[in-house]
């Protein structure tokens, strides 16, 4: 929960409807991975502690002024931190997620260190990271907010200046070398580590037993999801 569409966006302080999932899921002993850009799941630790659940956060920058810029609407990086530091206190299992990395933005070797110095401080085990994607519509909104970048982008993610509707990724060995500082200091931390999404089948870029950090997942419950179909099955209400 959730890959593709955020379970905590700012309406959850109020509608608690991810909360109400969380209620029928866990209990049943499924095996639950919250992955957000927000601090609000800090609203369901008391859920999160008991059942067999971990979470993984997204950090791009620790630079809370370019976080403005680059993800407006989620809170800021200082923030998420001081959540998963309150998470690491209730005994949740995290992973962060340093993504994307994008090309002269927030793609500085001893700051992308820095920022896994600090998560794993704070109790990260795992560490997923990928390079920026480029799409005609999120290229578009990148160049608006940073116009002076835009020669630099198109060069690297658009040489012949054709934009198609798929995903244009960068050279292979820009994404290793933009990729490696992440990487390397999480090894050097004692993270295991991943790089989705970017098919580099290579021990130094992936090291870990998921590559998305469910391995982290705890099993405090057993799993009776079955038992409970079977029950309302055979008798229903």
């Amino acid at each position: 929960m959730s890959l593709s569409s955020d379970p905590y966006p700012p309406c959850e302080k109020t509608l608690r409807l991810t909360r109400r999932v969380l209620k029928v899921l866990l209990p049943l002993g499924l095996r639950i991975q919250i992955t957000t850009k927000s601090d609000l799941f800090l609203l369901d630790i008391d859920l999160l502690e008991k059942y067999n659940a971990a979470v993984s956060v997204t950090i791009t920058t620790l630079d809370d002024s370019l976080a403005r810029r680059i993800e407006p609407y989620a809170p800021l990086p200082s923030a998420r931190i001081r959540a998963l530091e309150k998470l690491a206190g209730h005994e949740v299992p995290f992973s962060v997620r340093i993504d994307p990395i994008i090309p002269f933005l927030n793609d500085d070797e001893h700051s992308l260190r820095e920022l896994v110095r600090v998560v794993a401080s704070i109790g990260a085990k795992h560490v997923v990271t990928s390079t920026y994607k480029a799409r005609p519509d999120n290229f578009a909104r990148m160049i608006n907010e940073f116009p002076e970048l835009e020669k630099k982008w198109k060069k690297l993610y658009y040489p012949t200046g054709k934009i198609t509707r798929s995903y244009a990724f960068l050279p292979i060995e820009l994404r290793k070398k933009l990729l490696f500082p992440v990487v390397d200091e999480a090894r050097k931390q004692g993270l295991s580590y991943a790089t989705c999404r970017e098919n580099i089948i290579d021990k130094t870029y992936f090291n870990a037993p998921s590559c998305d950090g469910t391995h982290l997942i705890p099993k405090r419950i057993p799993y009776r999801g079955l038992e409970v179909f079977l029950n309302k099955t055979l008798n229903p209400d």
